[in-house]
Formats: C-alpha cells, structure tokens, sequence
C-alpha cells in the first residue's frame, strides 16, 4: 500500500527528471535536472511530514529523508 506522504524523484524514459508522489499517476513536477526535482521532492516531503526518496538512473535509492517522525529511529 503506498504512503501518500512519500516523494520519490526519478528520471522519465525521455531523460527528464521527475518528482512523484507515492502511488500517484502523474508526476508532480518534471524538471530537466536532478537537482530540481530532488529540491522539489523534499520541500513537498518536509510539507506532509513524509519521506523524500532518490532513485539513481540504476534505479536503486541513492539518497533519504525523513521528515517528521522516523518509525525507525537509531539507537544510541
């Protein structure tokens, strides 16, 4: 089940680069740079108190942030 709270970025199949909500259809905002809609992604995380997730063109997450509570706080 998809976490609404969740923006994840990721480059388009035309090589632009998107900033998506989890489980939406549409992308929220499509950028032609990373860095756009990575900015993009975490504002709108830190808003919903979600989690901004980063996808390298390998398609494995390259960076997180968590905004809000953690459910998984380290310890010490």
């Amino acid at each position: 089940m998809p976490d609404e709270k969740n923006y994840w970025t990721q480059q388009r199949p035309d090589g632009k680069w998107e900033s998506k909500r989890e489980g939406a259809d549409r992308a929220s905002k499509v950028t032609d740079t990373q860095a756009e809609a990575w900015k993009h992604s975490k504002h709108r995380a830190a808003d919903t108190k979600g989690e901004a997730l980063l996808k390298g063109r390998d398609g494995k997450i390259r960076e997180r942030n968590t905004y809000g509570k953690d459910p998984y706080p380290p310890k010490g």
